[in-house]
């Protein structure tokens, strides 16, 4: 099959998640680090004709200055890259980072969301059209933005009509509005390009989607359900506003009441703790009944570095939005659902097990006629 180059274009590209998605895609191409964590690197996914990852190209948009190489140092200093990493990918990084386009609304911005969108579509199509790339995907990795009520559109969502003005597939990785703000509901329709999100699936949801079922299917019956999470970095602080954090808790809260058809009791409290870094701990409490009405309880915890959890997603729905794309699909992936706390279209599952078993399909339909 020939080899197409494909543009991957990140929302908030100066942040962890982008750059050690970018740092990882060039030190498994490089042949230092296995794949860990890339779904599309297991042998379902052979015969899928997907994008491989020398043939990945990284730019975006952020508001931040700090270049990548930088950013990459910090991320070492971290405990998040291996010593050595970002030196031994420097060139790699430099080039992403040489495609980075201010992004916006900035502090002062004098450009009206017309402006800013048509000039948002316009860095997609040049970075297209300059680095001869077949297309070019939209992944919004940025910090999560309060939920939507004001008026005007929110940045989400200046990015998403952007991608849909350029041409290219959007995948939401973040709880923001993006696609989902009513005022591009006929223009998602009219674009006939594939999309996905919303809200990455890393670590506490993760695991709810894995344990709701298990109590559903063995018929004990889950009385409450409590979480906390500790986090730092970027995002502790920007969950630190309560707007942020109801918009991150919703998908959460939805995979239970997905599953058992009700919410249980309890709550998903978010706390920042900036000495964690780019570290997190979610707790959860989960109270059940048991036969003859015996009260048991179980207790998780999880521990993890989030930008390393989520590269290699990101990475993976990058490839296989692009392959959909190549395959003439559109709307809603509801396939890539195994991905997300909060997956665009109306019939997915909410069940680990059940999302994985769809993926493995939409992996064999893609590969279909190569």
């Amino acid at each position: 099959m020939p080899r197409t180059r494909v543009g991957v274009w990140f929302i908030g590209a100066r942040g962890s998640v982008a750059t050690t998605a970018i740092a990882g895609c060039a030190a498994v191409t490089a042949g230092l680090h296995p794949p860990t964590g890339m779904v599309t690197e297991t042998e379902p996914f052979a015969s899928a004709g997907l994008p491989a990852l020398p043939d990945l190209a990284f730019g975006g948009h952020d508001t931040a200055a700090c270049p990548l190489p930088k950013r990459a140092e910090r991320l070492t200093a971290a405990g998040v890259l291996s010593h050595g990493l970002a030196t031994a990918v420097a060139t790699e990084l430099a080039a992403a980072d040489a495609e980075i386009r201010p992004g916006g609304p900035l502090p002062g911005e004098t450009r009206d969301e017309e402006e800013l969108i048509a000039a948002f579509a316009a860095d997609l199509t040049d970075f297209r059209r300059r680095l001869d790339l077949e297309r070019v995907i939209v992944v919004n990795v940025a910090t999560t933005e309060p939920a939507s009520g004001g008026a005007g559109l929110p940045p989400s969502t200046l990015y998403a009509a952007a991608a849909l003005r350029a041409g290219c597939p959007h995948v939401n990785f973040t709880p923001s509005t993006g696609l989902r703000h009513p005022a591009l509901a006929t223009t998602v329709t009219a674009s006939g390009l594939p999309h996905a999100g919303r809200d990455g699936k890393t670590g506490q949801t993760l695991l709810r989607s894995v344990l709701a079922p298990m109590f559903l299917q063995r018929a004990l019956t889950v009385r409450a359900w409590s979480g906390t999470n500790l986090l730092g970095g970027g995002d502790g602080a920007a969950l630190a506003d309560p707007a942020a954090a109801a918009a991150k808790n919703a998908g959460k809260e939805r995979v239970l009441a997905e599953i058992f058809g009700r919410a249980p009791e309890g709550e998903v409290h978010i706390d920042d703790v900036p000495a964690m870094g780019e570290w997190k701990t979610a707790w959860d409490h989960i109270a059940f009944d048991g036969f003859l009405g015996s009260r048991m309880t179980l207790q998780t915890t999880w521990q993890g570095c989030d930008s390393a959890l989520a590269a290699p997603l990101v990475l993976d729905l990058a490839r296989l939005t692009a392959r959909a794309h190549e395959r003439g699909l559109t709307g809603p992936l509801e396939e890539l659902a195994f991905y997300f706390k909060d997956p665009d279209g109306d019939t997915a599952p909410a069940g680990l097990a059940d999302q994985y078993a769809r993926l493995i399909a939409f992996a064999a339909r893609l590969g279909e006629g190569r």
